[in-house]
């Protein structure tokens, strides 16, 4: 199963990965021998520089091919590069230097890698280079900034825009599944992932590592019972777009959609599970944060979405979510019944608001968010095997109450 997972991560990455670039700096082809069976290293990176001139530095154990080009809304660079093993110390990029307020690295699609330079203001790539190693010093990538007016950026990225990939076919919005009680596919989903790591506790720790981990321990507890077929949406360190997400939920007949986070919040003190649902009004200002937060994710990768369409435009659609939206409230009930018992729970444990994520409109959906990774406690839990197999276990006992109640009377 999981090979199935990787084919279809490679052909909806590979095209997600050219959504919304831009023509810019690219390295030529003949300067740099590239061996693909090999993955470069990074070893370190550094920014130096003021607001009106930055450079920023990667160190390689070889010369790479790459690409360069920005972003606008808000002001990025992208830097696109083959496979790369960013072994870099814990907390690089997260410190700000002239036109770089942050930066971030990972796999944006199989076989690539991606570098998000977030600018504090409009920015034009004035230089983009490789130096070869020599003289005992790394392979060296350079990219080089130099400040301008967001009219001078706009001009520059307008003249650079190169067509949209054609978006999808309008059957996979606009055909409506009904859930077959003889075929449960339960889907899993494992949030951020590659170049977009979601919360970073004080520790270093990364939401994108405990989630995974976690799917995976409930995807087993599932398992065990032989009902349903249960899928990741990844089980690698690897970035998918939202919009991917939701689509894989659909084109493989879910029954039902679960999203696995680990927030982070202002306060150490906050902590415990809470399970979110959809709404167009949220239930709480915490609830619409976190929507706004986690709807940012593919900005986040670098992605470019002015020009993404509405998942819901069609009124049956719209008919058909709001049946979808009930299932999913009673879904998430079981779940927080569930879990009371096993788990430390938020004291305002079911929210909502306008999760991008949970907005299939025929496929029941919840969000989990674990606890906070911004609490030493629940980082210590999360992180745990022994809290995980209890929750999995709690989560996977009130998925299949919910189920038996949802399919009561229809044939077994």
């Amino acid at each position: 199963m999981q090979s199935r997972h990787w084919i279809f991560a490679r052909a909806v990455l590979a095209f997600a990965g050219i959504l919304g670039l831009f023509t810019g700096w690219i390295a030529p082809p003949a300067a740099v021998a590239q061996d693909r069976q090999a993955v470069a290293t990074a070893h370190a990176s550094r920014l130096g520089g003021d607001a009106k001139r930055t450079r920023f530095v990667v160190d390689l154990d070889r010369e790479v091919a790459f690409r360069v080009f920005a972003l606008a809304d808000p002001y990025r660079v992208i830097i696109d590069l083959p496979e790369i093993d960013f072994r870099l110390p814990q907390g690089t990029g997260q410190t700000s230097r002239g036109l770089v307020s942050a930066y971030r690295f990972g796999l944006i699609a199989v076989g690539k890698s991606r570098i998000v330079l977030d600018a504090q203001a409009p920015a034009l790539i004035d230089k983009a280079f490789v130096l070869p190693p020599q003289d005992g010093q790394p392979a060296r990538l350079v990219v080089d900034l130099v400040a301008a007016s967001r009219e001078a950026f706009m001009a520059e990225v307008a003249r650079l825009q190169e067509p949209r990939a054609p978006a999808p076919p309008a059957e996979e919005t606009l055909t409506l599944r009904k859930s077959d009680p003889d075929h449960r596919v339960i889907v899993i989903d494992p949030g951020h992932g590659g170049i977009d790591s979601g919360a970073v506790g004080h520790d270093g720790v990364l939401e994108k590592d405990l989630v995974l981990e976690f799917a995976r321990t409930l995807k087993a507890h599932l398992e065990k019972s032989g009902r349903y077929q249960v899928l990741l949406t990844r089980n690698e360190d690897i970035f998918l777009p939202l919009r991917e997400r939701v689509a894989f939920a659909r084109r493989n007949g879910a029954t039902l959609f679960m999203s696995i986070h680990a927030d982070k919040f202002n306060s150490d003190t906050v902590r415990g599970a809470t399970v979110y649902t959809v709404s167009e009004n949220a239930s709480d200002a915490e609830a619409a944060a976190l929507a706004a937060k986690e709807n940012k994710a593919d900005l986040i990768a670098g992605l470019d979405l002015d020009d993404e369409p509405d998942e819901v435009t069609d009124i049956l659609i719209d008919l058909a979510q709001r049946e979808t939206k009930n299932f999913s409230v009673r879904l998430a009930r079981s779940l927080v019944a569930g879990l009371r018992d096993q788990v430390r729970l938020n004291k305002n444990p079911h929210r909502f608001a306008g999760f991008r994520i949970l907005k299939a409109p025929d496929v029941p959906s919840v969000l989990i968010e674990l606890g906070y990774v911004s609490n030493s406690r629940d980082v210590r839990e999360l992180s745990s095997s022994t809290w995980r197999d209890r929750a999995a276990a709690a989560i996977a006992q009130a998925l299949n109450s919910y189920l038996e109640t949802r399919f009561a009377g229809a044939s077994e």
